[in-house]
């Protein structure tokens, strides 16, 4: 017994040496290549230290837009690179590992959108950001999980077609009673929760409050304390008097920038079983080598990227 945790101790040490060497050629080599690397909530905690920003998938490609550097490299999934690349054509975009994709941006195609367009000629088309470049060509609005409520209540507008997530669409149906088409969409993720789940951690931290994300299913939305976005919960956790714990119910990595930045409060993972493999892809040594050689660069069509940044802009405007 006593081997065996001398043995894991040896390659704990190991791979946290490892890691800081990797962080520091990382470090150097983005100042050498005129660089920022942004991470998703989601990344594995290792990257969101080396990040220069954490966020939300568009909150992250408005902060590069902003800055001077030359070079993007995004820890994400492709939708979210592309997003980049839209905003800010004349950078080169770079994705450490470019088979990251998302499973709900691929379940619904041109095609298919035309289609419901074509069912429902009088609504208007929103697709929430976690949406591939030509699907946001191809809609009026773009959203977030965190304005889509918000954008959908103040538009002048009562009828929508809202793809392609069937769950975030459904909850701004029932929060605004506006006639809202839904395409079947969903992220696999956030519907491995259960209310067994819920009920457990309540019961193990009576005193926490659950926020979970819109994208769950409507049980679970109803058995939570708050539904918000990412950069919502963090919000409302730095800002909330009285309420010191939280039941997080969203991908497991969010916990580590909560704690993180927020670190008078406590934060506890809904689920284990709540982790997205695609995000996962993305390891110091991919970041690495993706600064090294300068690949892989993420391309979007000029002609979709100007139709795709209109809903974009048109969001901004409405939020």
């Amino acid at each position: 017994m006593m081997n065996i945790d001398m043995d894991n101790s040896k390659n704990s040490d190991n791979d946290s040496d490892n890691f800081t060497e990797l962080k520091s050629k990382i470090i150097a080599l983005k100042k050498e290549k005129n660089a920022v690397i942004l991470a998703h909530n989601y990344q594995l905690p290792e990257i969101q230290d080396v990040a220069d920003f954490v966020g939300d998938s568009l909150g992250l490609s408005i902060e590069a837009q902003k800055c001077d550097s030359k070079v993007i490299v995004f820890c994400g999934v492709y939708f979210m690179a592309e997003t980049a690349k839209i905003l800010s054509p004349d950078k080169t975009v770079l994705m450490p590992d470019p088979d990251a994709g998302c499973p709900m941006a691929s379940m619904i195609t041109v095609a298919d959108l035309l289609e419901l367009k074509a069912k429902h000629p009088g609504a208007k088309t929103i697709c929430y950001v976690n949406s591939y470049a030509d699907i946001k060509a191809h809609c009026d609005y773009c959203c977030t999980s965190a304005n889509a409520l918000k954008m959908v209540e103040s538009l002048p507008y009562d009828e929508f077609i809202f793809v392609p997530d069937r769950y975030l669409g459904s909850f701004i149906k029932n929060k605004t009673g506006k006639k809202i088409h839904l395409w079947k969409g969903f992220c696999p993720v956030h519907l491995k929760f259960t209310v067994q789940n819920i009920i457990a951690m309540r019961a193990k931290y009576p005193g926490a409050k659950v926020m979970v994300h819109p994208e769950c299913s409507e049980e679970i939305v109803a058995a939570a304390d708050y539904a918000l976005g990412t950069e919502g919960m963090l919000r409302h956790a730095k800002s909330a008097v009285g309420e010191s714990e939280y039941i997080i119910g969203t991908e497991e990595s969010f916990v580590y920038r909560l704690s993180k930045e927020v670190p008078g409060k406590k934060f506890y993972a809904l689920s284990g079983v709540c982790v997205c493999p695609n995000m996962k892809k993305t390891t110091l040594e991919k970041l690495l080598w993706c600064l090294e050689d300068m690949k892989t660069e993420i391309k979007v069509d000029p002609e979709i990227a100007e139709k795709a940044k209109l809903s974009i802009d048109r969001m901004l405007e409405a939020t």
